[in-house]
C-alpha cells in the first residue's frame, strides 16, 4: 500500500497542474496570485516537517519507511531535464516566450537564487535525511526540477497548453523518487518544490529584458531548427 505521504504529494501536484496554468501576456509583471501555489507548498513543507528526523527501521520494532527498498540515481540527472528542455523545445520548432539571451539570463538568475537559498537552508538547519545522512531540508533536486518546470511553463505554456501538465507532472515524479529513494521526507520535497517555483518566478519578475523579448533571426537556435524543417 502506498504511504500516506505519497498520496498527499500526488494530490498536491495534481492541483499544481491546474494552479500553474500559463498566465496572461502580462505574466512577467508581479501579481499576488502567482505566489499562492509556491507559498502553499512551502507552508505545507514546514507544517509537515518531521522534527525527530529518525528513520523507522525493523530494528526498532516498526516497519521501515523505505518504500520497497527502492534505489536508483535517475533523479540525480533528471532534475536538470526541464532546464535543458527550455532550449530543446525550440530546437524542434516550438516558439518560446523570450529570446535565448533573456532566457539564459533568467535561468542563471533563477538558479542562483534557488541554489543559494537551498544551500543556506541546508547548512543552517542541518536536518537529517531518512537514510541517516545530513542536509535534508529542503530537497535541492526537487527545487531544481520545479524551477525548470516553472520556466518551461512560462516560456511555452501560453502557446502549448500541455506543457505545464507535462513539466509539473515530471517534476512531481522526481519529488516522489527522492522520497522512495530514502533521501527525503515529504516536508523536504514540498518546501523544495515551492522554493523552486518561487525562485524562478522571482527571476522573471525582476528581469529587465535588455535584449529582444521574442525570438528573432539573431537567435542562434533559429538556424538549427529551420534547417531541419
Amino acid at each position: 500500500m502506498m504511504p500516506k505521504s505519497l498520496w498527499l504529494w500526488f494530490l498536491l501536484c495534481f492541483g499544481l497542474s491546474f494552479g500553474q496554468q500559463p498566465d496572461s501576456t502580462e505574466r512577467f509583471l508581479f501579481r499576488y496570485q502567482q505566489i499562492y501555489v509556491p507559498a502553499a507548498l512551502m507552508t505545507a513543507g514546514i507544517l509537515s516537517d518531521n522534527t525527530k528526523r529518525k528513520r523507522i527501521t525493523p530494528e526498532n520494532g516498526t516497519e521501515a519507511e523505505h518504500l520497497l527498498g527502492f534505489t536508483n540515481r535517475f533523479d540525480d540527472y533528471a532534475q536538470f531535464a526541464p532546464m535543458l528542455t527550455v532550449y530543446g523545445f525550440q530546437l524542434v520548432g516550438m516558439t518560446p516566450k523570450t529570446d535565448w539571451a533573456n532566457r539564459t539570463a533568467i535561468l542563471v538568475k533563477g538558479q542562483a537564487i534557488n541554489l543559494g537559498l537551498v544551500y543556506v537552508l541546508k547548512k543552517t538547519l542541518k536536518k537529517t535525511r531518512p537514510d541517516g545522512t545530513a542536509y535534508s531540508f529542503p530537497s535541492g533536486h526537487t527545487a531544481n526540477v520545479f524551477a525548470g518546470a516553472t520556466m518551461l511553463s512560462i516560456e511555452y505554456g501560453e502557446d502549448y497548453r500541455w506543457v505545464p501538465y507535462v513539466s509539473y507532472g515530471f517534476a512531481a515524479g522526481i519529488g516522489v523518487m527522492r522520497m522512495v529513494n530514502d533521501k527525503h521526507y515529504i516536508s523536504d520535497v514540498l518546501f523544495g518544490a515551492g522554493l523552486g517555483i518561487l525562485s524562478m518566478k522571482f527571476a522573471y519578475w525582476t528581469h529587465q529584458y535588455q535584449w529582444n523579448r521574442t525570438p528573432t533571426k539573431a537567435d542562434p537556435f533559429t538556424a538549427v531548427y529551420q534547417s531541419v524543417y
